[in-house]
């Protein structure tokens, strides 16, 4: 069965083309993904401030968020979804572009394997378009049989996956690395549930960790190896942090 394209609104109003989509990413310009069931999204503030706080740095504009939620929720009701995986992209003028599209799975993501590439993303702490690196690494690592990269300095610090924020577990906090990254909404909700630390973690320091864990706003998943180093599945774990991420409150659109 042939999977439709995302719903599509720009400024409220449906797009005509469905291929729009491919070019979304191109350009100058941010946005946020999230999560939508039953027309409540975890962690709104958290990707409302986002989005403001990426506007005011590219565009020196804030950004309503109110007009943000009347956006999407309008996308949702015209598109008929009440679950839905949702992106509010952002571009220059301050258009707002919301997809919706079919939503992801709820539970654990299956266990990934990476590998590393020598890649940082510029400006990491904006979630911005025209991330042709990035794509790049993560497209090479899956034609190699991984799901995705870990992105690595020329001195082999991990900063965070292509896609996703990476963290160890060393048997008593989970430890995120604190090379610049793009702070994930899933990864900012999970930080303060469980006990966490932020310090440097380079590829030297790998084995010395008992397990490991991607976040995005599409699954919480075990990384079972990272190149030649592996990791046992903590179950354990997983389940501790899926009860944490499980405990936070859906917020109303």
């Amino acid at each position: 069965m042939t999977t439709p394209p995302p719903y599509i609104e720009i400024d409220g109003a449906p797009a005509a083309d469905p291929g729009l989509l491919a070019a979304l990413m191109s350009g100058f310009g941010h946005f946020t993904a999230m999560q939508v069931r039953d027309g409540r999204v975890k962690g709104l503030d958290l990707h409302l401030a986002r989005l403001d706080r990426s506007t005011r740095e590219l565009f020196d504009r804030e950004l309503d968020g109110k007009r943000v939620r009347t956006l999407i929720g309008g996308a949702l009701e015209t598109s008929g979804q009440r679950n839905a995986s949702v992106r509010v992209y952002v571009y220059p003028d301050v258009r707002i572009v919301v997809t919706v599209d079919a939503p992801a799975p709820d539970g654990l993501g299956a266990p990934q394997r990476l590998t590393t590439a020598e890649y940082w993303r510029p400006a990491p702490h904006i979630k911005h378009l025209g991330g042709f690196g990035q794509s790049y690494h993560r497209e090479a690592a899956q034609r190699a049989g991984y799901d995705e990269a870990a992105l690595v300095s020329p001195y082999g610090e991990i900063a965070e996956g292509a896609v996703t924020n990476i963290a160890f577990w060393d048997g008593s906090s989970l430890v995120w690395p604190s090379a610049p990254c793009l702070e994930g909404i899933t990864m900012a909700l999970l930080e303060p549930r469980l006990p966490s630390a932020r310090r440097p973690v380079t590829l030297a320091d790998l084995s010395g960790y008992r397990a490991a864990l991607v976040t995005n706003s599409r699954s919480i998943a075990a990384v079972t190896a990272i190149d030649e180093v592996t990791f046992a599945v903590d179950e354990g774990l997983m389940e501790r942090v899926h009860s944490a991420y499980d405990s936070v409150e859906w917020d109303e659109l």
